[in-house]
């Protein structure tokens, strides 16, 4: 959290300079979810998009006049489309807007490994079907990616396959799986600042790659040294209509890219072994990958995180949930155990532009900790007088923050990594998120390169002199001032 002391010129505009407060606390929200809330996506209006446990209905938190996400209020969205009720599948929140999932380990609670998929529309509230790449029978739980140029990666999850939506026309391309070590199940894809994106083997393990999209290319990245592969959950699950036999290779926790460019990736509990471990991936020499990974932390009292859910916090710690149900914090060196909330198993964590964490759709995490101004982004190109109703492009550096910020051993992709726009009306006090989209780049760490993202100001919102920010993954801009007409 933060409040206003001072005044400065940043980009040619009138700003107001923040400073920073807060404490590690937990709080629960006002009002529950509905029908509980499964996973949640950080939508770019500044609303909460979460599937409810009843799977096919979808719920909306929006945070209230004050920006408040625990006294928000829940509404009803549209169902995803008859036959489609997934649960575990693979998902993104586009440079659009919208949000695509494709497959489901489960279909109406069913073992299914399903194909299908959907797209969500927020502005209708709409979810529309959403095709498989051709020839794919099986996508299930699958690992999935949002590259910079926009397009969602996906793979196969029992195959190397991999293919790529474009957003615009909705098609799948087939990518080249060249240099793959092993399959796609059970893995977990961690953008890099490159463009590329890392993952640690899980039927391979402990050896680690990355894809290079400009190359078609998988690329050895070393061991993780450390054991992060838990025990296969048992020796065969059946699906499909011929009696088909999935042989599970294990679980693997999940890989946060954090502000100093290292990687954290967590482990299940290894077969025989008293502790679960973490490993940290630096690339140390690109050229010889032998040295890019050193072991981390072990988690205390035998917990583990196989197959749960990371966030990176606003300062770059990671918060991770054990699958006690325990929220640890990753300073860099050290793992500790937070005595604070009361979770449940399998409880998404998501950063919310508040800076605050998600704890599945219940209660807010609030570090105590605080970022670095140069990890904010930073403002270059703005207007001064904006229009209720109107779109506009606001330009400058690091809208998209340093990391996905958001992780899981393998599929349900809740990625953060995109601009939102806040805007505050001074007389009021009162705080309107506008509505992002067509986002310059989904790249991470942009460094001082120039992007930019369109933005719808509400035709709700307050008119007056106002203040506006960029927000990235929790961390917002220094503000601009702007009058609302």
């Amino acid at each position: 959290m933060y409040r206003f002391l001072a005044m400065a010129l940043v980009g040619g505009c009138l700003a107001l300079v923040p400073v920073h407060a807060g404490a590690q606390t937990v709080k629960t929200l006002k009002n529950q979810p509905p029908n509980g809330a499964l996973i949640v996506f950080q939508l770019t209006d500044g609303t909460v998009l979460a599937q409810s446990d009843g799977e096919s209905t979808w719920y909306k938190l929006t945070p209230d006049n004050t920006g408040s996400y625990v006294n928000g209020t829940w509404t009803q969205v549209g169902s995803l489309p008859p036959g489609y009720q997934p649960l575990y599948f693979a998902s993104a929140v586009l440079a659009d807007g919208r949000v695509a999932i494709i497959g489901g380990e489960y279909n109406y609670d069913q073992f299914a490994f399903t194909n299908m998929g959907a797209i969500y529309d927020p502005v209708s509230g709409v979810w529309g079907r959403l095709d498989h790449p051709k020839g794919w029978h099986y996508v299930g739980d699958s690992p999935g990616v949002v590259l910079p140029d926009g397009d969602f990666v996906v793979g196969e999850k029992m195959k190397k396959n991999l293919a790529s939506l474009d957003p615009k026309t909705l098609k799948w391309t087939e990518l080249s799986d060249a240099g793959k070590n092993d399959f796609n199940a059970e893995e977990g894809w961690t953008l890099l600042p490159d463009g590329s994106f890392l993952t640690a083997d899980v039927k391979a393990h402990p050896r680690t790659e990355k894809y290079v999209p400009a190359r078609s290319h998988w690329i050895e990245q070393g061991s993780t040294v450390a054991d992060l592969k838990g025990p296969p959950c048992c020796s065969c699950i059946p699906y499909g209509t011929r009696g088909k036999c999935y042989l599970p290779p294990g679980e693997i926790g999940p890989a946060i890219l954090r502000p100093d460019g290292s990687v954290f990736a967590t482990g299940a509990l290894p077969q025989g072994e008293q502790s679960a471990h973490t490993s940290i991936y630096h690339q140390a020499d690109p050229l010889d990958p032998r040295n890019n990974w050193t072991p981390g932390p072990d988690f205390p009292n035998g917990d583990q995180a196989g197959d749960s859910y990371a966030a990176l916090l606003p300062d770059g710690n990671v918060l991770v949930e054990g699958d006690s149900g325990t929220l640890y914090e990753f300073d860099g060196t050290n793992l500790t155990a937070e005595n604070v909330g009361q979770v449940g198993l399998y409880t998404s964590l998501m950063v919310l532009p508040t800076g605050e964490v998600l704890v599945g759709g219940y209660e807010v995490y609030q570090s105590s900790g605080s970022y670095q101004a140069s990890w904010a982004p930073a403002i270059t190109s703005c207007l001064s007088t904006v229009t209720r109703g109107s779109s506009y492009r606001i330009s400058g550096t690091q809208f998209n923050g340093l990391s996905q910020a958001a992780a899981f051993g393998d599929e349900n992709e809740t990625a953060t990594n995109y601009p939102l726009v806040r805007i505050t009306n001074t007389s009021s006090g009162h705080v309107f998120y506008a509505r992002t989209h067509d986002h310059s780049t989904m790249g991470v760490a942009t460094g001082t390169r120039i992007v930019s993202t369109k933005f719808d100001v509400p035709s709700t919102m307050e008119t007056g002199a106002s203040s506006l920010e960029v927000v990235a993954d929790g961390i917002p801009s220094t503000p601009v001032s702007v009058t609302v007409q």
